[in-house]
């Protein structure tokens, strides 16, 4: 009897505030926000707290290259997840060599090594490496992997220049500067 009493309460736990069932990918980013362990440079937005599937991921290196700016990106959960990782885009244009001007980001674990068994976490950790040990080996902006590569002080101006608001070359940056 009491098991008949908890697989009911399972099944309603299960379904959301309208009566219809929550989807694999809505239980599992509920699961994988809950367990969220953010380190205390990253924040999470929720422009709607009804739709955990569309979120902000807030980054403010607190050393490296990056140290003072704010970086914000988007994420969507697609109802593959956790099959498929989730679309992530960078919405702060930043001069950095694995974010393109577009926003996109060049993550492994967000293309070809993405396994079911990662989580938001996983994505959350990887990004924060990215502005604290740039790839120039697997670049999406090409000039700045390049730059890096071979001049590491005009990399890092650069970098600054375009935090506080500034042309690198033809392209304008908005200040990301906290």
């Amino acid at each position: 009897m009491i098991k008949l009493f908890s697989l009911k309460q399972q099944k309603k736990d299960g379904e959301s505030k309208s009566g219809t069932k929550k989807s694999a990918a809505q239980l599992r980013i509920t699961k994988d926000i809950n367990e969220l362990n953010l380190p205390k440079t990253c924040a999470t937005e929720f422009p709607d707290p009804d739709d955990l599937l569309n979120f902000k991921l807030i980054i403010c290196p607190d050393e490296g290259f990056y140290k003072g700016g704010r970086f914000v990106f988007n994420f969507k959960v697609g109802p593959n997840y956790p099959h498929e990782p989730p679309k992530v885009k960078c919405e702060t244009q930043v001069y950095h060599p694995n974010i393109d001007l577009e926003g996109n980001v060049c993550l492994n674990i967000l293309r070809e090594d993405w396994k079911p068994v990662l989580t938001i976490n996983s994505i959350v950790y990887g990004l924060q490496y990215l502005f604290l040990e740039p790839n120039p080996e697997d670049p999406l902006n090409k000039e700045a992997a390049e730059l890096l590569q071979t001049n590491k002080r005009l990399f890092e101006h650069n970098v600054f220049k375009a935090m506080r608001g500034s042309y690198i070359g033809e392209t304008y940056f908005e200040r990301c500067l906290k």
